[in-house]
C-alpha cells in the first residue's frame, strides 16, 4: 500500500596494573617526612610529580579515549548489522503486487472498455462521497490472489496528464489478432497493429484506451495472471536494478539490451513472468529524466510489516512519503515511498490486506 566487541575492556586494566600502584605511591600524602624531603628537594621532586599526573592523566584520558571508540566503533557495528538483518529479511518477506493504481476521466466508459474488450471482470466498486472520488477495481480473478487495476474518478475531473515517463501495462492473450478485431469492433483504438516484437518472435500489439493509456497486448498460452505487466521509463537502469532488489525484494528476471533501437529493458518481480505480474523497467540511451504527469498513480505491494519496510527503504535510498501505521479511521497498515526516479509504490500489510477485502 511494511544488530564487534569493545577492546576498552582489556586495554584500561593492563594499564592500571603497570603504572597505578607506583604512581600512587609517589604521590601519597601522608607521611610528613616525605612531604619535608619534597621540600627540601626544591624542583627535582615537583617535577617527578608534576610527571607522575601528567602520566596518570595521559592514561586515563588513553584509557577513556579507548572506551569511547571501542564503544562508538560497536556501535556502528550494531547498527550495520542491523541494517544488514532488515534488507536480508526483505528478501524472505513474503510479497505480492496487489494492485496498479490511476485516474480516469469517466469510470463508467472505462469500465465498460475494460470488460467487454479486454475481458477483465468488475471486481468492486466503492463510492466516497466526502472525499468526492470513486474506484472501481478490475481484473481477470479476486484481489486476494491476482494483480489487479483500481480506477480512480475525482468528482468533476474528465482529463489528466500521463506525461511521458509512463509506458504501458502488458495483458496475455492466447490470439493477439483475434483480439485486436475484437477491440477494433468496440470503436477502441489500435496504435500497432499484431506481430512480432522487435528484436524477438512474441506476436504482440498496441491498444490505447478512451484516457490514453496503453496496453501491450502479448501472446501467450493459459496464464493465471493475464495482467502481466506494468512499463515504467526510468533514467538510470543499474540504479534502479539495484533498488528494487534491495528495499523491494524483487528478483532480475531478465535484462535485454537493444542498441539497435537504443533501449535497455529488465523485467523485476516475484516469479516467473509467464505466472506472475512484473514490473518492467526502461532505459533509453540518453534519457535521465521524464515527466511523470498526473495520472499514473502507483503500484501497492504486500509485506508481512510495513515497519521493517521502510525501514530497508530508507537504507537503500528510497524516500518515505507515509510513514508506516494504520490509516485513519481503518487497520490497515500502510506505507508508501519514492523510488530513485520518483515513482511511487505503497506496501500494504498482508494481513490487514485480507481482513479489508473482507
Amino acid at each position: 500500500m511494511v544488530r564487534i566487541i569493545p577492546m576498552a575492556s582489556t586495554i584500561r586494566p593492563s594499564l592500571s596494573s603497570l603504572k597505578l600502584p607506583l604512581l600512587r605511591f609517589a604521590l601519597s600524602p601522608h607521611s610528613p617526612s616525605r612531604r619535608l624531603s619534597m621540600m627540601h628537594l626544591g624542583s627535582a621532586v615537583p617535577q617527578s610529580q608534576s610527571f607522575g599526573l601528567k602520566a596518570v592523566k595521559l592514561l586515563r584520558g588513553e584509557g577513556n579515549s579507548m572506551a569511547v571508540a571501542a564503544a562508538g566503533n560497536a556501535a556502528q557495528a550494531s547498527t550495520a548489522a542491523a541494517q544488514e538483518n532488515v534488507l536480508e529479511w526483505v528478501k524472505k518477506d513474503k510479497r505480492r503486487m496487489l494492485h496498479v493504481v490511476y485516474r480516469v476521466g469517466d469510470l463508467d466508459r472505462t469500465i465498460k472498455f475494460y470488460t467487454e474488450c479486454l475481458g477483465m471482470k468488475l471486481l468492486r466498486k466503492r463510492d466516497i462521497p466526502e472525499e468526492r472520488y470513486t474506484n472501481a477495481f478490475l481484473g481477470y480473478g479476486p484481489e486476494d490472489s491476482h494483480f489487479v487495476i483500481e480506477l480512480t474518478y475525482n468528482y468533476g475531473v474528465d482529463k489528466y496528464d500521463i506525461g511521458t515517463g509512463f509506458g504501458h501495462f502488458g495483458i496475455a492473450v492466447e490470439d493477439v489478432a483475434k483480439t485486436v478485431e475484437l477491440i477494433k469492433a468496440k470503436g477502441g483504438k489500435v496504435t500497432r497493429e499484431p506481430g512480432p516484437v522487435k528484436g524477438g518472435t512474441t506476436v504482440i500489439a498496441f491498444v490505447e484506451d478512451f484516457d490514453g493509456y496503453k496496453f501491450e497486448l502479448l501472446e501467450r498460452g493459459p496464464t493465471p495472471e493475464p495482467l502481466c505487466q506494468v512499463m515504467l521509463r526510468v533514467g538510470d537502469l543499474d540504479r534502479s536494478i539495484n533498488f528494487y532488489e534491495k528495499a523491494f525484494g524483487m528478483e532480475l528476471l531478465r535484462k535485454r539490451d537493444n542498441p539497435e533501437y537504443k533501449y535497455t529493458i529488465a523485467m523485476m518481480g516475484y516469479g516467473p513472468e509467464d505466472k506472475n505480474a512484473v514490473l518492467e523497467l526502461t532505459y533509453n540511451y540518453g534519457v535521465t529524466e521524464y515527466e511523470k504527469g498526473n495520472a499514473y498513480a502507483q503500484i501497492a505491494i504486500g509485506t508481512d510489516d510495513v515497519y521493517k519496510t521502510a525501514e530497508a527503504i530508507k537504507l537503500s535510498g528510497g524516500k518515505i512519503t507515509r510513514e508506516p501505521g494504520p490509516l485513519p479511521g481503518i487497520s490497515t497498515k500502510i506505507t508508501a515511498c519514492l523510488d530513485p526516479d520518483g515513482w511511487k509504490a505503497v506496501f500494504v500489510d498482508n494481513v490487514d490486506f485480507i481482513k479489508e477485502l473482507e
